[in-house]
């Protein structure tokens, strides 16, 4: 798959921002939402996309909950689903990510999020879009761009399976803790998720080679199949989408990541 599947460019956006299969959702803070948002863009809080069952973070939302979430949004199995936020395109990638699971892979990310469309002259408004119609669609989480924490348990030592740790280099080390555990799983290789982001550019992906010779230099090869995590897959959610954007094929992420592992008690962990 080519980049233009997991990324789409505000001009391209613009340019089809009007076809009636085109659901745009916007996933930034409540209040930027009030105050400015695409045109047309419908709001969906975070904490509707995600599950908790403490102090597990970041679960996959039940059947029923994520289809309902979609019908009242009106989407269909035909609807092209372009998600953004405010913050680079961790939620954005968390959403896209979660439709994957579920099946629906019409999903796209608009590249540098609300901070690209703005800064680069492209219309905003405040205008609460009106609601649609419930579609009905049904859907059910699939096994499918996912590993669960016995998985990575029978693969540490699997050197066909790749870690990738996005969280900060503080949390990496355990020098911050944000579970019962301090650290990394075993043998995690750590490339922060805003490694991978270009500040100079409205908070683009960096171009595919910049990034390429990054994950090479670390090991991480397309060869391999790659688990991301972080504390709750929302920051890994962005390196999933960012590795399958550059042809990645066995790409995982692991719902709960460190909020889950950092808490159970038969877990190794590596400082």
């Amino acid at each position: 798959m080519s980049e233009a599947n997991y990324f789409i460019e505000p001009d391209q956006l613009e340019s089809i921002i009007n076809n009636e299969n085109i659901v745009i959702i916007d996933l930034c803070k409540a209040t930027q939402y009030t105050q400015a948002h695409i045109p047309g863009a419908h709001f969906v809080n975070y904490g509707d996309i995600v599950k908790i069952d403490r102090p597990v973070m970041g679960l996959l939302p039940d059947n029923e909950d994520f289809s309902a979430l979609l019908s009242s949004l009106g989407i269909t199995k035909k609807s092209l689903i372009v998600t953004y936020d405010d913050e680079g395109g961790g939620c954005a990638a968390r959403f896209v990510w979660t439709l994957n699971v579920f099946g629906h892979e019409t999903a796209v990310v608009l590249n540098g999020g609300l901070h690209s469309w703005a800064n680069e002259g492209h219309a905003l408004n405040n205008t609460v879009p009106e609601k649609p119609a419930p579609s009905g669609y049904q859907l059910k989480k699939t096994h499918r761009h996912t590993a669960t924490r016995a998985f990575i348990q029978t693969h540490i030592d699997d050197e066909n399976v790749v870690l990738l740790d996005a969280r900060s280099l503080a949390e990496y080390n355990g020098e911050k803790k944000f579970a019962e555990k301090a650290g990394r799983i075993p043998g995690a290789i750590h490339y922060e998720w805003t490694a991978s982001m270009d500040q100079s550019h409205n908070l683009r992906r960096l171009p595919a080679e910049t990034i390429q010779k990054q994950l090479d230099d670390l090991g991480i090869n397309k060869d391999k199949e790659i688990v991301c995590y972080c504390q709750s897959h929302h920051r890994s959610a962005y390196s999933w989408l960012v590795l399958k954007s550059l042809g990645y094929d066995d790409v995982l992420g692991y719902p709960g990541s460190w909020s889950e592992w950092g808490n159970h008690p038969d877990t190794p962990i590596e400082i």
